[in-house]
């Protein structure tokens, strides 16, 4: 018979990922795993489906074209998609032409047509980047045409994806029927020479990045970051996606933008995330004391993702603060003279220089006070501390700069701000958060309750919303269990994880359950590691889109959950735990998976 030995609010938080070493060539071409998969996976990358999946052996950063990817947007634009027609390439306007000659000569491409477009207006979301971004998601788990046909089971298929997988029988049906590889192929070489425009910027900023951060010249292993350009697509959007070890942006080229037709900045915002992501979420042992700083930002106009997962605010200010220090001014730095010259032609260049960084450190600090005004209250905080560390690495400076945070100090600072109304446009998501802009109510508030001790409060919401006929019982059930952990009751918590993964569909929902019957598994008396490392394998097939799931359901996989010792002081809140206190014990091949990057491109519940 097994026992539990000790259980508490401390199974409730668990972040687990760590760094490998970084690529440094950009490669252009055309085109939820477990331990004991990683080294099929290293040698024969494509021998697991992958989204967008290029070929084997392939360079870790990826500039590619994608025909499925170019399929469905035809198609949507077909279906009256016009977003931003007059900032876009040149192509996108041939192929609708192209497309349009054909419909008017052939009836079979008419019918086909209009089916397919039923089936889209059906599917209308209001929000147009989140419209258009559901048919990016499925296109990347597609393969070549004339199959387009899913690559993974609909079920290992992110929410968004799924939930329009059956436009594909009427996608195929038109794109025979207006031979829309013909088309492809007749515009290919516009594809490419926009694709030429691209690599050479992207790879110096790429090049560049990894220089100003101090980071090694080597491979990630078995990671990639993948940009495709699809020039059908609003230029005005840009849809970004980590689907397990890969990190996905796919842009459209502007054609108003000089030099480079593609938003450099963003495309260096997701490389960024490419970097951190693993090391802030490699310190879980740091963020149990971080999590009262999410009542700095009860007010700020940000995404509720921010103000309910502190591990996302960190990241986000981090970045915010290396983009800050990184920052150019437009002017043109000052030239040494050459040659032979005299002591005035020194002087005055050392005053232009002495000038120009004097202006760009002044355009920095306006930039941090932007963003902590916007809601990313910890940039300056990390922009401050990256300049003290100036010379060393980012792979080295990040744990003195999270372990060293005055917390009450950043606290106190946060609510000092004056925060403005509106965030700037997310270039993940194209969308714009207001301050106060969504007022928590049902399960999202519980969540939040939980969060801040609230029990009683988070108790009472998780039964009013499974009283309801058509409730979330499955996502009522799973919150409902998380405070029986926290009340001591590990038995009925057990039962109820067990509920809710019969309860619920919610990738989320049913990969924390399976995660927490690990953590139970894992701390009875004897442990049972066998059925542990099934329920955090079962976590891994749902497909979660957070980085914190991937990397509590792989840590758990690689070493038995312990709870830490506490010295028996109590918890202030049911979030506020983790079980590693040390560093080392993460798994250093723990990847992350999330769908559109943070915020998700599905609404959340």
């Amino acid at each position: 018979m097994f026992r539990f030995t000790r259980v508490s609010a401390l199974l409730v938080f668990s972040a687990a990922l760590a760094l490998p070493s970084l690529a440094q060539t950009v490669s252009n071409s055309s085109s939820s795993q477990a331990p004991e998969q990683q080294s099929r996976d290293a040698d024969n990358p494509t021998a697991r489906p992958r989204a967008a999946q290029i070929r084997a052996g392939g360079a870790s950063v990826t500039l590619e074209t994608s025909e499925p990817l170019f399929d469905l947007a035809a198609a949507l634009n077909t279906c009256g998609y016009d977003a931003d027609l007059d900032r876009s390439m040149p192509v996108r306007a041939e192929v609708r032409a192209d497309i349009n000659a054909l419909l008017t000569t052939s009836e079979e491409a008419r019918t086909t047509r209009d089916a397919l477009c039923e089936y889209v207006r059906l599917h209308h979301l209001t929000d147009a980047a989140l419209d258009a971004g559901q048919y990016v998601s499925l296109a990347l788990y597609l393969s070549p045409p004339p199959q387009l046909t899913p690559n993974v089971g609909e079920n290992e298929m992110p929410p968004q994806a799924a939930q329009v997988i059956n436009v594909l029988p009427l996608l195929r049906n038109f794109s025979s029927a207006v031979n829309l590889h013909y088309i492809w192929l007749q515009h290919r070489a516009e594809f490419e020479a926009i694709v030429a425009q691209v690599h050479d910027p992207m790879q110096r900023m790429i090049l560049d990045t990894n220089i100003a951060l101090h980071l090694p010249v080597s491979s990630y292993d078995n990671r990639r970051f993948l940009v495709l350009l699809e020039p059908m697509l609003s230029p005005a959007v840009t849809n970004a996606r980590i689907y397990g070890s890969d990190y996905i942006i796919v842009t459209s080229p502007d054609r108003n933008l000089k030099d480079v037709p593609v938003h450099i900045d963003q495309i260096r915002h997701i490389y960024l995330h490419y970097i951190v992501d693993p090391m802030v979420y490699s310190r879980g042992s740091a963020m149990e004391r971080m999590q009262p700083l999410l009542a700095g930002v009860a007010d700020a106009p940000l995404d509720f993702n921010y103000k309910s997962d502190v591990v996302a605010l960190i990241t986000e200010c981090l970045i915010k603060a290396l983009e800050a220090r990184m920052y150019l001014i437009a002017s043109p730095a000052p030239v040494a003279p050459k040659g032979a010259h005299g002591r005035a032609e020194d002087d005055a260049y050392m005053n232009a220089r002495t000038a120009y960084e004097r202006q760009t450190d002044l355009e920095r600090l306006r930039l941090v006070d932007t963003d902590e005004s916007q809601g990313w209250v910890l940039t300056g905080y990390f922009y401050q501390a990256l300049g003290h560390m100036e010379g060393t690495s980012l792979t080295d400076s990040i744990a003195p700069i999270i372990y060293g945070m005055d917390l009450q100090r950043e606290l106190h600072h946060a609510k000092e701000i004056l925060f403005a109304k509106t965030s700037s446009v997310d270039p993940l998501t194209g969308r714009r958060a207001a301050r106060g802009h969504r007022t928590l109510e049902g399960l999202d508030l519980a969540e939040m309750d939980l969060a801040q001790g609230k029990l009683n409060d988070a108790a009472q919401l998780a039964q009013a919303e499974l009283a309801k006929p058509d409730g979330d019982k499955g996502r009522a059930t799973y919150l409902l269990a998380r405070l029986d952990l926290v009340h001591g009751d590990p038995e009925k918590a057990m039962n109820g994880f067990e509920q809710a993964i019969k309860l619920s569909k919610d990738p989320r929902t049913l990969s924390w359950s399976h995660i927490y019957l690990g953590r139970l598994y894992d701390t009875m008396d004897p442990p049972n590691r066998e059925r542990a490392i099934g329920e955090y394998n079962a976590a891994l097939a749902n497909r979660d889109s957070q980085p914190d799931t991937k990397a509590a359901a792989e840590t758990g996989i690689k070493t038995p959950f312990a709870l830490p010792q506490r010295n028996n002081q109590p918890l202030k809140d049911a979030t506020q735990a983790t079980p590693a206190e040390d560093d080392n014990s993460f798994d250093p091949t723990g990847k992350a998976e999330k769908d559109s990057y943070r915020p998700s491109d599905a609404p959340k519940k």
